[in-house]
């Protein structure tokens, strides 16, 4: 059985898109059809069908995808640890929007040049989600919002940046008192779902602030464009730029010291893939270096 048609099987499900899977895998979708249809006739039944815009697998497809996951990461370790000096290799990492736009970008850039054997596969999300991935071994890596908990032996933490809380204002305020702005103004509320969204909350728990709640969201460029508009402020960390484009704001700082929000990266110690997840950190390192 080749392995390349079960690994074409397992992103087809996982991304519920043949054109999505071709985008990963660097083919045709027509050569994703043709690798799945040809496992199909081998396994004997069919695998994946369309269930509207989606590609989702059958009752065959469903009982098999298990150790069609681990077959196919298997065989993706096996390249890794053959190709570990030159570090070459493929390297599965999450990361949360924030750092996608903002730490990612000239890190990668570097990277590239450094080793260009290694491909990473970039999984978007929230951190809480993200984090169950590391810690499942379904990702090697990722960047998120440092956990509210103890992590496991299992997995090790490294913080790559501190966002302090700040309120965000818009033109039309002219008032600079931040505690006085969140007891009068539109609340416009960052996701209490998140990570980041949950200490802007204790802030206001532990101030005795009960904002006047009109929005509450989990992107945070979004935040800024509505204060931006004018529909109300918001109390968020200080994230990385680039921010959107054209908005006129103010970041005001809290006037209380507070716990910052910390961006890093989580890992798994036993990963096959450590010596990539080291090449990252080790350019994090060189970028905070000559930041300084």
């Amino acid at each position: 059985m080749d392995t390349e048609f079960l690994d074409s099987f397992v992103m087809v499900v996982e991304h519920g898109s043949v054109a999505e899977a071709a985008r990963h895998l660097n083919l045709t979708p027509a050569a994703v059809t043709q690798r799945i249809r040809a496992l199909e006739r081998e396994i004997g039944t069919a695998l994946v069908s369309r269930s509207g815009r989606t590609m989702r697998p059958t009752e065959a497809g469903a009982a098999v995808l298990p150790q069609a996951q681990l077959l196919v990461r298997s065989v993706r370790d096996l390249r890794t640890r053959a190709n570990e000096q030159n570090f070459a290799g493929e390297l599965g990492l999450g990361a949360i929007s924030s750092a996608l736009t903002g730490i990612l970008p000239p890190l990668l850039a570097h990277l590239a040049k450094k080793h260009p054997l290694m491909t990473l596969y970039i999984h978007p999300g929230t951190s809480a989600d993200l984090y169950r991935k590391v810690a499942d071994g379904e990702l090697d890596a990722a960047v998120i919002v440092e956990p509210p908990f103890a992590l496991p032996k299992s997995c090790a933490w490294t913080t790559w940046r501190e966002e302090p809380l700040v309120l965000l204002v818009h033109r039309g305020i002219k008032e600079r008192d931040v505690h006085k702005i969140l007891s009068t103004e539109p609340f416009i509320r960052y996701d209490r779902k998140q990570w980041g969204g949950r200490l802007a909350e204790t802030y206001l728990q532990q101030m005795g602030i009960r904002p006047q709640d009109h929005y509450e969201l989990d992107s945070l460029d979004a935040i800024a464009v509505l204060v931006d508009r004018e529909l109300g402020v918001a109390l968020v960390p200080d994230w990385a730029p680039p921010w959107p484009a054209g908005l006129n704001l103010t970041k005001l700082p809290v006037p209380i010291p507070f716990e910052k929000r910390r961006i890093g990266l989580v890992w798994r110690r036993a990963s096959a893939r450590l010596r990539l997840v080291q090449a990252l950190m080790a350019e994090s390192e060189l970028a905070s270096a000559q930041g300084k």
